[in-house]
């Protein structure tokens, strides 16, 4: 008797550690499926565009095509964004061909345009590289992101200040024709004479 009761104590104790050990094992699996895949690529949402801008490109399907598709690009795996990077290549490439709005056909908006196109076809090459990692690919969707980003803002640009110089109401693109304002002569000329005195 003397005997068993240690026993049966040491017995209850080991019964008690295994279970606290399996408690741990499944918290830490728990743990270790919130953990995020390498492999996915997050952005965050850049500039969209002004509903006036929206309704003026409401026509324009080219755009519609590579907005749709580059909204997939904010959240895609690499092993998808090399997948999807020859679509997207031809897609810029249809929107830089197709611009019909005369308000787009600018410099600055066909730059932004080509920027996109060359970085787009960059990532397509990208695809075809065994060796290229996954941080390069996550690099380069982000910088394609961020130039779509700077389109939006400069096509929201245009029609903001579109819509200023309506709200104005005054044509901004003819010079306004000044009258030249006439002083009268005696006021012309006039000289100061008279001295200022110190207030000391």
């Amino acid at each position: 008797m003397k005997y068993i009761i240690p026993f049966l104590l040491i017995i209850l104790l080991t019964g008690f550690s295994c279970n606290k050990n399996k408690d741990t094992q499944e918290v830490t699996e728990i743990s270790d499926s919130l953990k995020l895949d390498v492999n996915h690529i997050e952005n965050r949402i850049g500039e969209t565009l002004i509903p006036e801008a929206k309704v003026e490109l409401d026509n324009w399907k080219e755009y519609q095509l590579v907005d749709e598709l580059l909204l997939k690009y904010y959240s895609i795996s690499t092993l998808e964004a090399l997948s999807n990077a020859d679509e997207l290549s031809r897609l810029v490439k249809m929107m830089k061909d197709s611009i019909k709005i005369e308000k787009l056909k600018k410099p600055n908006i066909i730059a932004r345009i080509n920027v996109l196109e060359n970085e787009t076809l960059r990532l397509a090459d990208m695809a075809t590289i065994p060796s290229i990692t996954k941080d390069e690919v996550k690099a380069e969707v982000g910088y394609i992101v961020a130039i779509y980003s700077a389109f939006n803002a400069k096509i929201n640009t245009i029609y903001k200040s579109e819509s200023i110089q309506n709200m104005l109401e005054v044509d901004t693109e003819v010079p306004i024709d000044l009258q030249q304002t006439t002083t009268s002569p005696p006021y012309l000329y006039r000289e100061r004479t008279k001295l200022i005195k110190n207030p000391n």
